[in-house]
């Protein structure tokens, strides 16, 4: 356990910020599974907002930008 106050405040911090992009990369994983799972119709609009949903994690630095392209292609493969 920490010692310092400020090593204190740094473990509730990284508490706070891990729960926060487990939430986010748990929403990825379900538009995920809402890509593969959509009908015909419903496709574009599901990848779509896949796709956004993949760039603004990468512009919070939840996801690494080479996963990103990754995970857009094969989801854009599979549609």
């Amino acid at each position: 356990m920490a010692n310092l106050q400020s090593s204190k405040k740094d473990i509730r911090r990284i508490a706070k910020r891990t729960e926060h992009n487990r939430g986010i990369r748990s929403t990825l994983k379900t538009l995920r599974k809402k890509v593969l799972g959509a009908s015909e119709a419903d496709k574009p609009a599901a990848v779509s907002a896949y796709n956004s949903a993949v760039d603004k994690a990468v512009k919070t630095g939840i996801v690494h930008a080479n996963k990103a392209n990754r995970l857009k292609s094969r989801a854009a493969t599979k549609a």
